[in-house]
């Protein structure tokens, strides 16, 4: 069961200092959703199911749609800009 446990946490730590490295918002983003699952399956393993539920709902479902949708946004935002400056350009 100890190793089991240490191999939870080592995943955490990947995860965790992958998110950190990753530049691209997208991946992040997926990191992220990963990072959640695995905080849940560490969560489970020590025995706090609610808090396991909790942060699948929040941290793997949650938090990744609402990055995937701020960043839609500002995209699109960019765009618009973008398409006015060319107007104003002719």
């Amino acid at each position: 069961m100890t190793i089991f446990l240490l191999a939870i946490l080592l995943m955490v730590a990947v995860a965790g200092t992958a998110v950190v490295f990753t530049r691209d918002p997208a991946n992040q983003t997926v990191g992220v959703g990963f990072l959640g699952m695995v905080l849940a399956i560490m969560f489970m393993a020590f025995n706090e199911a609610d808090v396991s539920l909790s942060q699948i709902v929040i941290g793997a479902v949650g938090l990744p749609l609402m990055i995937l949708l701020a960043l839609a946004k500002l995209r699109r935002d960019a765009d618009v800009a973008e398409k006015e400056q060319n107007g104003k350009k002719r």
